[in-house]
């Protein structure tokens, strides 16, 4: 069969064409592919409706403030990440849980230990143990690290879906000036509600002892309010931060530069 030069270039230009197309759709799979493992499966995983954008700190006529090293200074907490002093870590081989004290002690003397303090603020429609006004039995959390709901029911297989988390978690803290504090300020860190938020419990156990430079909350909604809210304690218990550190905080605080610094009323 005879070919024109007119039918070859015609057939030529189709072929080239097709080429491209497969090209652009073979780059567009390939993309596609490499969001979802570099950064698509953890916005899959984040949840779709908004979390919490922030959580509480005292509940009005039963929680008491607990006295830190200083009040937390009022205003933008950008300006407030400014004034703390910038260290790198000290040695973790000395930190142990004892040096704060007895876990969940009533500092507040409000005759109710700590955890069931917060679990009573931060539980929707909290339930009690028959008899008793301190020991909370159940309740929902909306919980503000994730953004999902959870059912609590107090039991010995059943309460560690919410765990009580150190907002400024005590193993960072002890590297970062907690060690120089006094036995009763310890004491006060680890039980005041201003570093206490009812949360998920394997969030809290992936969080463990990171500062804002190796873990945020997978609900970004909550992240300004949880950034701002450790600059308030460290500033309330005169505790430093690291260079990486206070660049993560910098760069949360940079979408939200009208965040104030959590201070309890």
């Amino acid at each position: 069969m005879t070919v024109t030069w007119a039918e070859f270039r015609r057939a030529r230009r189709r072929s080239r064409q097709a080429w491209l197309l497969l090209a652009a759709a073979s780059l567009t799979v390939f993309g596609g592919l490499a969001w979802f493992f570099l950064a698509g499966q953890f916005s899959l995983a984040e949840p779709q409706t908004a979390g919490p954008r922030e959580a509480p700190v005292l509940a009005d006529g039963w929680m008491k403030p607990v006295e830190s090293v200083r009040a937390v200074p009022a205003g933008g907490a950008a300006a407030v990440l400014e004034t703390l002093a910038v260290k790198g870590r000290s040695a973790k081989d000395t930190y142990d849980r004892s040096a704060f004290g007895q876990a969940w002690l009533d500092v507040d003397r409000n005759g109710c230990d700590t955890r069931n303090d917060i679990l009573r603020r931060d539980l929707e429609a909290p339930e009690f143990v028959n008899g008793s006004r301190c020991q909370v039995a159940g309740g929902t959390l909306r919980e503000p690290y994730t953004g999902y709901e959870i059912p609590f029911r107090r039991g010995a297989e059943t309460s560690a879906a919410v765990q009580i988390d150190h907002v400024v978690a005590l193993g960072d803290a002890w590297q970062k000036g907690a060690r120089q504090l006094t036995a009763q300020q310890r004491e006060h860190l680890a039980n005041d509600p201003l570093n206490l938020i009812a949360v998920d419990g394997p969030a809290n156990q992936d969080k463990s002892a990171s500062d804002a430079a190796t873990w945020l909350p997978p609900n970004k909604a909550f992240r300004c309010h949880y950034v701002a809210r450790q600059i308030s304690v460290k500033a309330a218990y005169r505790l430093w931060v690291t260079p990486a550190e206070k660049e993560a905080m910098k760069r949360i605080l940079a979408s939200c530069p009208g965040q104030q610094t959590i201070v309890p009323r």
